[in-house]
Formats: structure tokens, C-alpha cells, sequence
């Protein structure tokens, strides 16, 4: 998934988070998401996913952000 081209998908998920590609994949991405969809969890917990396996984390947000019925119709 993110493995061919990692900042590709990184501004493609910014992109359907409305956000600006240019800070990258980051901890920050992901917090945002959890928090504007009410998903439990932790900055500790995005910060150990990031770090742990980036490509990992950003694939999850590009499924989530697909699977997600309030983004319908936003890609």
C-alpha cells in the first residue's frame, strides 16, 4: 500500500482529511482523524504506531478515511 510510494499516499490521505500534505504523515494526521470521528485512544498510541511502522499507520488511515461514512463521496 504505502510501501511503493509513502509520501504519495500521505498527501493523497491529507488530501481527504482536507488537510495540507506538506507536513507529511505525522502523529498530528492521525490524532486529528481519531479525535474528529470520536475513536478511542491515545497521542501515545498514534505516536508508537507512527513511529513503529509508518507505512503501517498510513495505510490504516487510507482504509479508514475510505470505510468511513461521513467522507462518502469525498475521494
Amino acid at each position: 500500500c504505502g510501501a511503493f510510494c509513502f509520501t504519495c499516499l500521505g498527501c493523497q490521505v491529507a488530501g481527504d482529511m482536507d488537510e495540507c500534505c506538506l507536513c507529511g504523515p505525522s502523529v498530528a494526521m492521525r490524532t486529528l482523524y481519531r479525535t474528529r470521528y470520536n475513536i478511542p485512544g491515545s497521542i501515545l498510541n498514534d505516536f508508537m504506531a507512527t513511529m513503529c511502522c509508518p507505512m503501517c499507520a498510513l495505510c490504516q488511515l487510507k482504509r479508514d478515511s475510505r470505510e468511513s461514512p461521513e467522507l462518502e463521496g469525498t475521494h
